[in-house]
């Protein structure tokens, strides 16, 4: 990438199209390094056609194909929706040809984590209180309510080592196949929250007679009663009031043990990471997303996982990972996984092209392919190691892939499921986002967003594209924050009490 901070454009790539608007450039501006004259208005983020394109050619950024021209596009001319469309081509999948050995730190780095009792490190430490069934969402928020900090100041105020009482729900658990794939994934999604290590101890209220009966879901997912673990129903218990006493009178008494821990050193290989990315914009594949890259490797080197996911933001970017694949196996898993995205796309009446949204748009993203690209940077340098379905356990150490949706709530949401006690966030249009019970970082594109809403991010990734810092410098400073996050510094979303809404298991089929 091409980055003098003296020049109004950014080039990626010598055989790019296209270069991007450092800033917002006028009609007339001439492009000296570029050799070329403006045509019109041109937003920053937003890209600048620097040859003639012809109609139906593709087009290149990072020097892959992001799209084809709808019309001949002329040198200087700002190139988006109204001149380039999506259009399939042929991907060079050269699986494994990039597979390198990782370069494993001789003395990996530390965090203050939390161990547990049967060797499970937290970053955090929550009473949960989950639901089987939307029905019973109620009476878990006021179990959760009692214990509010902003609320009942003192409810807490004896356990310092506790985090907080969390309630996380969700609209469904009934009017589904009770066999059916649906069911199982959303109990597959409990059943991860509930062994979730930044959990101390767990409440599951159901109503009753939903199709998700909490008997099945500790049956399929292998959980039993314990004093880290009750379960109950609003039926069983004789109402909303009685139940809700009933939580209360439970966590109180799971507060005792759950307050009688401490944090200790333990190694970096204990951080599982989920990459998300929202509110995108045309900075994102430059700045935020590659400099947390560069942070993926780091930890990757110090024996950590980091969960890349978000299905339809590979698409057509899925060949830079396969090159990556330690095995034709794992490149098949995850090319199975997009074919299965097509298919879904195509019953629905929609395309895969469909996900950009007016705001990745509005940002300088003109095509699914396009945004794929800047997403792909996340995941860094290193092996794809092993491709898994959404909120299935995540086993391996390295560079991972889950099939989620690209929608952030429901993508994290599996991504802490299968074992994400961290969540990195890079965005270029801003984000109010929390994930409790793993906290959430936030990353910033650029630094007009930084400087607007500097409250709701934690690290500010524009210095990349301002020139005051490199993306290898970046990364440093994203692996020390991950590593702090981990040891218990609060997020600016957990100051600010996110992350029980944004609790989104991924609704799959019918809703009878």
């Amino acid at each position: 990438m091409t980055s003098n901070v003296a020049s109004p454009v950014i080039r990626i790539h010598p055989a790019d199209d296209v270069v991007i608007a450092r800033v917002q450039l006028l009609g007339g501006t001439r492009i000296a390094s570029e050799g070329v004259t403006v045509a019109g208005l041109v937003p920053p983020g937003h890209k600048l056609a620097v040859r003639a394109i012809a109609a139906g050619q593709p087009v290149r950024r990072y020097n892959q194909v992001i799209g084809v021209a709808r019309v001949d596009i002329a040198p200087g001319q700002h190139v988006h929706s109204h001149n380039l469309e999506f259009g399939n081509f042929a991907r060079d999948h050269a699986v494994g040809q990039g597979v390198t050995p990782t370069a494993y730190v001789a003395e990996p780095a530390t965090f203050q984590g939390i161990v547990r009792p049967d060797g499970r490190v937290a970053t955090r430490n929550y009473i949960g209180v989950l639901t089987s069934v939307n029905c019973s969402a109620t009476v878990a928020r006021a179990i959760a309510d009692h214990f509010r900090r902003d609320i009942n100041p003192r409810a807490l105020e004896r356990f310092a080592q506790v985090d907080g009482v969390v309630a996380l729900t969700h609209g469904a658990g009934c009017a589904t196949d009770s066999d059916g794939e649906p069911l199982r994934v959303l109990r597959r999604t409990l059943g991860g929250y509930a062994r979730h290590p930044n959990f101390g101890a767990l409440l599951m209220v159901g109503l009753g007679c939903e199709t998700n009966q909490i008997s099945g879901l500790m049956q399929q997912e292998g959980l039993h009663e314990s004093d880290q673990l009750q379960t109950f129903s609003i039926q069983d218990t004789g109402g909303t009031a009685k139940t809700v006493a009933r939580g209360i009178e439970l966590v109180e008494w799971m507060l005792e043990s759950a307050n009688r821990v401490e944090r200790e050193p333990v190694p970096a290989s204990h951080i599982c990471v989920g990459l998300q990315c929202g509110g995108s914009d045309g900075y994102s594949g430059l700045s935020a997303n590659p400099a947390l890259g560069a942070a993926v490797d780091r930890l990757v080197r110090h024996g950590g996982t980091a969960i890349l996911s978000e299905s339809p933001e590979v698409y057509g970017g899925e060949h830079l990972l396969t090159r990556r694949a330690v095995s034709a196996a794992v490149a098949d898993k995850l090319l199975q996984r997009l074919r299965w995205w097509e298919d879904y796309c195509a019953r629905n009446g929609g395309q895969m092209d469909n996900n950009p949204s007016a705001g990745n748009k509005a940002g300088g993203l003109t095509t699914i392919l396009e945004k794929s690209l800047g997403a792909v940077a996340k995941s860094g340098t290193t092996n794809l190691v092993d491709v898994y379905e959404y909120a299935e356990p995540v086993t391996a150490k390295g560079l991972v892939f889950m099939d989620t949706p690209g929608y952030d709530p429901v993508s994290a949401t599996g991504q802490v499921a299968g074992g994400a006690n961290l969540i990195c966030f890079t965005t270029g249009r801003g984000s109010a986002y929390g994930c409790a019970p793993a906290p959430s970082l936030k990353l910033a594109t650029n630094s007009a967003l930084w400087q607007k809403q500097e409250e709701d991010i934690d690290i500010n990734c524009g210095e990349i594209i301002d020139g005051s810092c490199s993306i290898d410098e970046m990364g440093e400073r994203i692996f020390r924050l991950m590593l702090d996050t981990a040891s218990g510094r609060r997020t600016k979303s957990e100051n600010h009490g996110y992350g029980q809404s944004e609790f989104v298991p991924w609704q799959l089929g019918a809703v009878m």
